[in-house]
């Protein structure tokens, strides 16, 4: 079996740290020392006093859900993050960012057809990084039907923008799990979750034999039958900031209303969906 990235060992140690629950009055400290170091803004959820880990904390839910538009041809961000690129897949390649570009097909790894791939040459792509600070849940942009998720093992270098610029083919390095959609009107997409520095796990709330930051050397494929998620469907979560890449079929959206460097919520419309 491969040695392991170095990058993991670190991943797997903060996690067993950030999954520790402390004697309440340390984990205290260590919830609001984090809240106020990072910036959280906690209106929305609960007090930092109440989660009992630094992962709980991580992964804190909403109070209340977030309202937002039901029209069918609005598609949603699936997260609070930084749109950190987004635009046009010319032929096979989209950007990491601006200057750093990689082939989609290599990005989504070695258990897709190449029928599956070419999906989503000249389509659209969109970026969404989640800094350490974000709510790290993510939720369905779109009413979908699951077709296949991959998990790619991988390393777990930081996906901040000083990472992002000066690493070639990022993406294409660090663990995945790849998610094969498919719209009510027959249009593929992926949501690619990708891991980070420190994100010890990805949870996919509807395939929990995905286990990510694990001894798995092989590429690990799940298919679907008749598996439809509706919009705003939490569906799991980093434990600590990372990256949700957006890759979709030729006119599968009319047009983006996201540009780079663009900061969203998890609920707000990013994009227009052909409804043909």
């Amino acid at each position: 079996m491969e040695k392991r990235h170095i990058t993991s060992a670190i991943s797997q140690i903060f996690g067993k740290f950030a999954s520790k629950e402390f004697p309440h009055w340390f984990q205290n400290i260590v919830n609001n020392t984090y809240v106020k170091l990072m910036g959280l803004d906690m209106s929305e959820f609960h007090h930092p006093n109440t989660y009992k880990s630094l992962n709980a904390l991580f992964t804190r839910k909403l109070k209340e859900p977030r309202k937002f538009s039901l029209d069918a041809q609005d598609f949603i961000s699936p997260c609070d993050s930084l749109i950190t690129e987004c635009g046009k897949l010319v032929d096979d390649y989209a950007l990491q960012i601006k200057g750093m570009r990689y082939k989609a097909d290599n990005f989504l790894g070695k258990s897709f057809t190449q029928e599956e791939k070419d999906y989503m040459h000249n389509g659209d792509f969109i970026n969404f990084y989640l800094s350490p600070k974000d709510y790290h849940r993510y939720h369905i942009p779109m009413n979908l039907k699951v077709l296949k998720a991959v998990h790619i093992p991988g390393k777990f270098y930081p996906v901040n923008i000083p990472s992002l610029k000066k690493r070639i083919n990022l993406f294409i390095e660090n663990e995945r799990v790849v998610i094969l959609c498919e719209t009510p009107e027959g249009k593929k997409f992926y949501m690619v979750l990708v891991s980070a520095l420190n994100v010890g796990v990805m949870k996919v709330a509807f395939e929990p034999r995905i286990q990510t930051n694990a001894d798995v050397a092989s590429e690990q494929v799940y298919d679907f039958d008749n598996l439809y998620l509706d919009k705003g469907d939490d569906f799991g979560c980093f434990e600590m900031g990372s990256t949700i890449v957006i890759l979709s079929e030729k006119d599968m959206f009319e047009k983006l209303l996201v540009k780079a460097n663009q900061k969203v919520k998890f609920a707000d419309t990013v994009a227009k969906l052909h409804l043909k």
